[in-house]
């Protein structure tokens, strides 16, 4: 009957495991279009599906025009009239544009849609209907993807992303022909979008999902005009707009700041920026490709959305070999052949930019796809543009495979800068294997915060010879030992089940007595991962906490910044405390070691700096003294990232001294600088229930502040369930 809903969820609860992904979903869709927004990793791809019956629901009800269908399997409920256009559009490769078609449609008497009216809704298909899947761009294959979905003649249209990675004139063309199917064709639509845009004009209502739940439905319109809401619920549409401060201009960047202050310090004298943060890796070509900080600057600036797939399914047994098999395929192939002799299943990846054929299992035009430009953005006359373009689509391929069990690769600079690119975005403890020209030199810009192996190569990864068949067996063998000593999934749940909830601790040698006080307090609840706060430190547990391998921090050491803000050798990047943002889990915060900048030894502090206050740490390690004005724009910036994150938030601000030297007596005590940092931080915060600061009478290392500061963690962590 029409006056029945098209679709009606009720009380969906759907689990990983024991991970709580849908948490009472209910929503109903009349008929028409409505858009599902939220943040990564809110439960929106497994809404659909669930929808669609690819993933079983724990409990609840999932309605097609009044028929409950939550427990059919898939194809009956295509049956019954629902397509889906997944995420990354999963075309295959192997067959051609119309076998594809051929093989979806199942139109009989003429009626509805057939072969001949998807070549005319989408021309550019008919030209390419003897092309494979993997030789067409982005575009290309979500019009085929779209495409197989209609000739099964739905009545309901689950599309995840459909607008993910396309060029903005296919994104208008996408939007335009969702609207003229809702009103044309009499196909209702449930789009999961992350562009803003797109999702508030194809539909009148627009439902936010935060945390596996459905957050509110609201008028598109609404959503659209409020700013302040898509920043808050979201996470978007308002980095390139915040004015900030009265003392800078609209749109300074921080390096700006960095500026600002030395103007004040040096009469004028202004700052160069730090040698020791490097922001390019090295590479054969002489081209500028972004180093890890950057990169996550990069797609934190583009407000990058990609489904989080759980732990539990991206871990496997399949080892990817990847690499340039253009020059590197013998090398790549003999790592290949010894692992699946040692009965390790293989799968190759090309990451070729030269064009020429490949015979790898995942081709270079398949990687090149899943770049936000398709694989046109790839594919160009210069090569090196390509080399780092490919990188960037090789991250966003890897991030969506499931059933790895390690990737291990081989090369020079290009080909490790292209192959450790996928590997930092994998989850710590899937294997990571770099057999690299590079290894014995500075590794940091390749590895950043993960747990990748980098091995010597000793001689140049070109042929095999005596000295490289022996280096690249050891890898192959290390790998192969490494997925065979990986747990099973019964073992892994049994880990889980067993395992306490993990923290995250930053710490510096000058406030490790606080934070060896608070571990010895919760380490019979809790495992307390202690990360030292050297900048990749900083980073390592941000890390973790994005692969939800952590589930609350107390981050008192926050001297990365001070170092990112003034220019020392252990700073942060723009990305400090990003996943604390994302993922919204209870925060504990302080400022400890912002009274001091690191830099090497003595004779390696800058010029500028000459006329400081410094105490040598030990012969590689000098500290330098922040200054009541660095520490203004320190205390500033570190507000207005806390007003970022929607969790619970609880600063504490020790007025006895944030480090061993700002004590009494000390040679970094001064409380005015200290108090300059207090209220910067108290003007620029956004105090709610959620999110409060507060000042501690003594030093960071007194039983004072550490009573506080567990204290704070109690009040906002949930109660443990005592153990037998």
């Amino acid at each position: 009957m029409a006056d029945r809903p098209i679709l009606q969820i009720n009380d969906l609860q759907v689990y990983y495991g024991e991970s709580h992904a849908l948490q009472g979903v209910s929503l109903t869709l009349e008929r028409g279009i409505i858009s599902v927004v939220g943040r990564n990793g809110m439960g929106k791809t497994t809404l659909c599906n669930t929808i669609v019956g690819l993933k079983r629901a724990r409990s609840g009800s999932i309605r097609l025009d009044g028929r409950e269908i939550s427990t059919l399997a898939p194809h009956e409920i295509n049956r019954l009239g629902v397509g889906y256009v997944p995420q990354g559009r999963r075309v295959w490769s192997s067959l051609t544009v119309d076998q594809t078609l051929r093989l979806a449609s199942r139109t009989k008497d003429g009626g509805g849609w057939t072969l001949e009216r998807v070549y005319q809704t989408f021309p550019r298909l008919a030209e390419r209907k003897g092309n494979g899947g993997a030789m067409l761009s982005g575009g290309e294959q979500q019009m085929l993807a779209i495409s197989r979905a209609l000739l099964s003649n739905p009545k309901l249209l689950v599309m995840d992303e459909p607008t993910e990675g396309l060029a903005p004139v296919i994104v208008e063309q996408v939007r335009d022909l969702l609207i003229r199917l809702a009103k044309e064709e009499d196909v209702s639509i449930l789009v999961i979008e992350q562009n803003i845009g797109v999702a508030t004009s194809v539909s009148d209502q627009v439902a936010i999902m935060v945390n596996g739940r459905i957050h509110r439905v609201m008028e598109s319109k609404a959503l659209a005009a409020d700013r302040e809401l898509q920043q808050r619920l979201l996470g978007v549409g308002r980095n390139s707009e915040e004015v900030i401060a009265p003392v800078e201009a609209a749109g300074d960047t921080t390096r700006e700041r960095v500026a600002q202050i030395f103007r004040i310090e040096r009469k004028g004298q202004v700052s160069s920026p730090s040698a020791v943060t490097p922001t390019s890796l090295p590479n054969r070509w002489g081209i500028a490709m972004d180093a890890p900080q950057n990169l996550a600057k990069a797609e934190a600036a583009n407000d990058e959305k990609i489904f989080a797939i759980p732990f539990a399914e991206r871990i496997g047994r399949m080892a990817l070999v990847a690499g340039t098999y253009d020059t590197k395929g013998n090398e790549l192939r003999f790592i290949r052949d010894r692992l699946r002799d040692l009965g390790i299943p293989v799968k190759t990846v090309d990451l070729s930019t030269s064009g020429k054929p490949s015979t790898a299992d995942v081709s270079p035009m398949q990687v090149a796809s899943m770049h936000r430009g398709g694989a046109s953005a790839v594919f160009s006359n210069d090569r090196g543009k390509s080399v780092s373009e490919m990188a960037e689509a090789f991250a966003r391929w890897i991030e969506r495979e499931r059933g790895i069990g390690g990737v291990i690769s081989a090369g020079g600079s290009g080909g490790t800068s292209l192959a450790t690119a996928g590997m930092r975005k994998l989850p710590v403890g899937i294997p990571k294997i770099m057999v690299s020209t590079m290894a014995s030199g500075e590794v940091g810009h390749y590895v950043g915060p993960s747990d990748i192996m980098m091995m010597y190569s000793v001689a140049d990864v070109q042929g095999i010879n005596p000295i490289s068949e022996q280096v690249l067996g050891n890898a192959a063998n290390a790998m192969a030992g490494m997925i065979a000593g990986l747990p099973n999934a019964d073992q892994r749940e049994a880990k889980r089940r067993l395992a306490r909830p993990a923290v995250g601790m930053t710490m510096f040698g000058l406030t490790t007595p606080c934070i060896q006080a608070i571990q010895k307090r919760i380490e019979a609840d809790y495992d307390c991962l202690v990360f030292h706060a050297t900048g990749t430190g900083g980073r390592s547990m941000e890390n973790l906490v994005d692969s939800g391998l952590i589930s609350s921090v107390f981050d008192l050491t926050t001297t990365e910044v001070a170092d990112m803000i003034v220019g020392g050798v252990m700073a942060a990047d723009q990305d400090r405390f990003g996943s604390i943002i994302r993922s919204g889990i209870p925060y504990v915060g302080s400022v400890g070691a912002i009274d001091m900048v690191n830099f090497g030894p003595r004779n390696s502090v800058p010029e500028k700096f000459k006329s400081r206050k410094f105490v040598v740490h030990n012969p590689s390690v000098t500290l330098m003294r922040t200054t009541r004005d660095e520490n203004r724009a320190i205390g500033q910036w570190i507000g207005e990232r806390l007003n970022m994150m929607e969790g619970q938030v609880r600063l504490l601000l020790p007025e006895g001294g944030v480090s061993g030297l700002d004590a009494l007596g000390k040679a970094f005590h001064d409380p005015e600088a200290d108090n300059a940092l207090f209220e910067s931080i108290e003007k620029t915060m956004r105090t709610t229930s959620r999110r409060t600061v507060a000042r501690v009478k003594g030093n960071i290392n007194d039983l004072s502040f550490v009573e506080a500061a567990l204290a704070a963690f109690t009040s906002i962590t949930p109660k443990l369930a005592r153990r037998a």
